[in-house]
This record gives C-alpha cells, sequence and structure tokens, in this order.
C-alpha cells in the first residue's frame, strides 16, 4: 500500500506540474514566459469604451464574488501593476470572439478584436487565477491567441418537467460564460407545463403550467405523488434572463415546442385538441407522447393560437435572432383518429397525416420569419421537402441525419443525443434513478460534429452544437450539476476548439485544476471521470475521490 501510495502521489505530482496551465475550451496558441503577475488590491484595471468597461465590471465583479478582492477601474494607466482591458481593429476581418491575452510580470493587456472576444480573454485570465489555495494569486507569465472554431456553441436547460428559479437560470448562463459558450436554448414548453407567461391566453398560466401530480420513479414509474407542482416565469423574468445573458455575450433562444408535447397547452384550451371533448391536464408523467392525445388539431383556432404565440414570443426574445418551435416526435395516429383532421387532410390534398406536421410548421415558420427572425426546429422538420423559409435545424436522432440535413443546404446545429444528452447515466454503476445508457465524458468529447466524409460546401452548414439538459430526472440544482459537469466542459471544447486542437489525454490533464474551479464556483459535479496516465485505474475508481452528493 506504501509502495502504491508513492506512485499515486508521484503521478499526481507529474500531473499537476502539466495542469499548472490550464484552459478549457483550448486556445489556438499559448507560449509560456518566465515569471508571474501578482493580484492584489493595489492592481489597476484600465477601460474606457463602454465595451471595455463591460468586460472589465464583469472581472471585477468576479474576483470581488470568488477572492473577496476589490480591484479599482480607472481609465488610464497609472503605476504597474495593470490590467488593461482593450477592444481593437484588425487590418484584416477578425473572427467573432478572437483574442489575444499576454501576461508579463507587471502587466496583463486584453486585446479582443471585437467585443466578443475581449470577454473571451477574460475568460482565459480566469482561469490561470490560482482556485485553490488562492491567499496567493500569482498568475504564470503567458501569451495567448485564440478564436472559436463554431460560431454556435451552446447548452439547452430543460425547465419545463422541472423548473428551476430565475437566480439559477442566471448561474447557469455564467457557467456557459465561464466555458466561452454563446447560446442558450430555454426548453419553456412541454407536456408537464407551460413556463411562459402569456397575455393573449392567460389559462395556459392558471390551468397549463401546474400538473397535478409527479411520476415516482423510472418511466413507467410505480405511480405519482400527490403533489401539484409547476410555475411560469412572468415576461419581466424572461426579459431579465435575456438581459443578464446579453452582458455575457450570451443569446438565449426560446422554445414553444408544437405541434406535439402540447398536452399543458390542451389542458388550457381543449379547442387545440384533435380530441376537445376528453379532459385533459398537464402531464404527470414523462415518455407519453404515444400514449395520449399530445397534438394539436388543424383548425382555426389552432392556427391563430400559433401565430398568437409566436408572435408573443418573438417579442419578449427581441434580441434573439433564433425562436425554437420543436417539431419532435409528433405521432400520427392522433390526427388517424379525429374527422376533423381527416376533414382537413381532404380539403388540402393531403396523402398522409404527417403533412399536417409539415403545415403546422411552415405556418410557424412564416410566423417567425415575418417577425425578422430565424426558425429553429428539432431534424423531424427536414421530412418536408415544400419547407422554405429562414429556418435551422438542430439535430438529435443521430448525426446522419445531420450531416443529411447539411448535404440539403440547411444550416444545422448538432446535439446527437448519443454524445451530446447529458440527462443519462455517466458511470456504468451509477447510483441515481437515471435512463440506463451511459454517456461517459470520454464519449462526449470524443465526438466530431464535422465528418470527413462530408463535403466542404456541406461542412459549412455545420454552424456548431450544443450539449442538451433534460430534466425529467433532474429535480434539484445538485442533480443538475452532477450531470453538466465536467461533461459540459468537453462540449465547450468541442465547438470553440474543434477536432484540430483536441486531445483527451491533455483534456483530462486539465480536470485537476477545473476541479478547484468548480468547487471555487460551488458547482457540484461528476468525480469519476479523473483516469489519466499510468494511475488511470486508480483514478477512475469511486473510492479515489470523496463521493459529491447529489
Amino acid at each position: 500500500m506504501k509502495k502504491l501510495s508513492v506512485t499515486l502521489l508521484a503521478s499526481l505530482s507529474t500531473l499537476w506540474c502539466l495542469a499548472q496551465v490550464s484552459i478549457i475550451p483550448e486556445p489556438l496558441k499559448l507560449t509560456q514566459g518566465s515569471g508571474t503577475f501578482s493580484l492584489h488590491d493595489q492592481v489597476q484595471l484600465v477601460a474606457v469604451s463602454a465595451d471595455e468597461l463591460q468586460s472589465a465590471r464583469y472581472f471585477s465583479d468576479y474576483l470581488k464574488k470568488h477572492y473577496n478582492l476589490s480591484i479599482q477601474i480607472v481609465e488610464k494607466v497609472g503605476t504597474d501593476p495593470a490590467i488593461l482591458f482593450s477592444v481593437v481593429e484588425k487590418e484584416t476581418p477578425s473572427v467573432t470572439g478572437e483574442y489575444e491575452l499576454t501576461i508579463d510580470t507587471k502587466l496583463i493587456v486584453l486585446n479582443g478584436f471585437n467585443p466578443q472576444g475581449l470577454f473571451y480573454a477574460v475568460q482565459s485570465l480566469i482561469q490561470l487565477i490560482p482556485a485553490k489555495g488562492h491567499w496567493k494569486l500569482e498568475i504564470p507569465a503567458i501569451y495567448i491567441y485564440d478564436k472559436p472554431a463554431f460560431s454556435y456553441r451552446g447548452m439547452h436547460f430543460d425547465v419545463v418537467r422541472h423548473i428551476f428559479p430565475v437566480e439559477y437560470i442566471k448561474k447557469f448562463i455564467d457557467y456557459l460564460a465561464l466555458h466561452k459558450m454563446n447560446y442558450f436554448h430555454w426548453h419553456l414548453t412541454d407536456d408537464q407545463g407551460w413556463r411562459i407567461e402569456s397575455a393573449k391566453y392567460p389559462k395556459l398560466n392558471t390551468i397549463g403550467a401546474y400538473r397535478e401530480a409527479t411520476i415516482i420513479g423510472m418511466f413507467p414509474g410505480t405511480g405519482v405523488d400527490s403533489t401539484r407542482y409547476g410555475g411560469f416565469y412572468t415576461v419581466k423574468e424572461l426579459r431579465e434572463v435575456v438581459d443578464y445573458a446579453k452582458a455575457r455575450y450570451i443569446t438565449v433562444i426560446p422554445e414553444a415546442d408544437i405541434p406535439a408535447h402540447c398536452m399543458a397547452a390542451i389542458s388550457a384550451y381543449p379547442q387545440l385538441s384533435t380530441a376537445p371533448d376528453t379532459l385533459r391536464r398537464p402531464a404527470s408523467t414523462w415518455g407519453i407522447f404515444n400514449r395520449q392525445n399530445n397534438v394539436l388539431s388543424p383548425n382555426k383556432y389552432t392556427f391563430k393560437f400559433l401565430e398568437d404565440i409566436f408572435d408573443e414570443l418573438c417579442d419578449i426574445f427581441h434580441d434573439s435572432p433564433y425562436i425554437h418551435f420543436g417539431a419532435d416526435e409528433a405521432s400520427t395516429m392522433w390526427w388517424k383518429e379525429s374527422a376533423e383532421s381527416q376533414e382537413f387532410m381532404k380539403q388540402n390534398n393531403m396523402t398522409d397525416e404527417g403533412e399536417i406536421q409539415d403545415y403546422l410548421v411552415r405556418l410557424v415558420v412564416n410566423t417567425i420569419n415575418n417577425k425578422g427572425k430565424i426558425a429553429v426546429g428539432w431534424d423531424e422538420i427536414t421530412r418536408d421537402p415544400k419547407l422554405s423559409g429562414d429556418v435551422v435545424v438542430m439535430n438529435w436522432r443521430g448525426q446522419r441525419g445531420g450531416n443529411e440535413a447539411a448535404n440539403k443546404g440547411y444550416k444545422v446545429i448538432m446535439t446527437p443525443s448519443r454524445y451530446s444528452y447529458l440527462n443519462s447515466s455517466q458511470r456504468p454503476d451509477e447510483e441515481l434513478v437515471l435512463p440506463r445508457r451511459v454517456t461517459t465524458l470520454d464519449t462526449v468529447y470524443l465526438f466530431n460534429p464535422v465528418p470527413k466524409a462530408l463535403s466542404p460546401q456541406a461542412a459549412e452548414n455545420i454552424i456548431g452544437g450544443q450539449g442538451c439538459m433534460w430534466t425529467e430526472y433532474y429535480p434539484t440544482i445538485s442533480k443538475v450539476e452532477y450531470a453538466l459537469f465536467p461533461r459540459l466542459s468537453a462540449i465547450a471544447e468541442n465547438y470553440w476548439s474543434g477536432q484540430g486542437r483536441k486531445d483527451l489525454t491533455k483534456f483530462k490533464q486539465k480536470l485537476s485544476k477545473q476541479f478547484d474551479l468548480y468547487d471555487l464556483w460551488g458547482a457540484n459535479y461528476c468525480n469519476y471521470v479523473v483516469d489519466i496516465g499510468d494511475v488511470k485505474r486508480l483514478l477512475s475508481t469511486p473510492n479515489y475521490l470523496p463521493s459529491k452528493s447529489y
């Protein structure tokens, strides 16, 4: 045992040296210098323009929150040491997010070649500050040049199956900012609840936002509890989140899922249903899209409802270029059994029920486009050969569908469930009640969103990707974060660094420092995945590090 401990300590010592300069996602160019910059309350933050001040204040707030360190922001350099925040123009066109970071013993210069780039330079600087034993804050001298591989780098969060307070939504957005992500996909409606305040359809909130019970255990479960559950976000709260994200260069993409996953809407307004005389309530269980009627009926009331709802959504999220309309998992059996739907098909010369979904999708895409927005739908929308307009495909049913969409000329956001859904187990002996499929850190990290088989033109259509955090089995913040980390860090590196910079061994070496950052941020995480080099077996055992609470 003593020999084993010595070997382990030696290996960990080597690992610590390798991880001294550790940044996730991996920068494009990094050159380490000599010496360190001492961070203390006599350092000045120098910023002049509004964009420079925004990043300087963010950095100042971070230091105050996590290190209880107050540093003054000034407009010009007085005495050394100082940190300069600068947005500079390049002679050649810059990539959004491109930056340089130079650290010397007396001066740190953050050059963003656009406002986003300056903000991302701050994120790299933050990761170079000691996160553990930080009584002395020494930052290594270094030069970094960096830019993202993909324009879309995002994370999804389902607040329908379980709702989370606005303050945590902001913290979730902070996690994305710290990983240089720039899109937050907010899943706001589904069978189990409607989470968006609606002025035109108030019953969506008084009725549709609350389910009467919740399934116990893994679907199909052992019954349901007797607790009424739900809630919704007011327009004021939604806009508050949008503004908070905007200050971190993150765009919020709201999703209202149609024409299926609509049981909450149908419970509030039965006129929307193919069976309006059947009493419905928001779903108390999961996975019910082909067991209970949750699709919209193709009638005039539905058409007006969809136009009104997406008008409201476009107005609330006016800063977002994207509006997500879902369009996944619509079971055609309910349209087959509906006389009204069959009559609609006859009047419109439709030959199969899937064309009803196509019709409703085109209506919503047109509504979103008329508001000057880009419509985003899950990959089922590609079945419609008549679909046109400004629309992006979000691919979830395997990578092949995303490749086919890109070949057809669609812009594609990759999020295939096998590699991107974080609601699955991440260790084979998982004790939590979760879907049985295991999605390890390696699985997430090694995913290549742009395979070599794609033509250069099709590859250009892959604009990026995201992770998805569905919350059927994640009712608490602690449990959500256990699922997120460190897999979210792997997703961030996938879409910022791209295939050319990725190195799984190096990424795992960086996790020691990353775990310290999670601790500093107060985030829960799964520590099972530290399996590096010669101590791979030791480090991957559940007993190596203290178990985190769920």
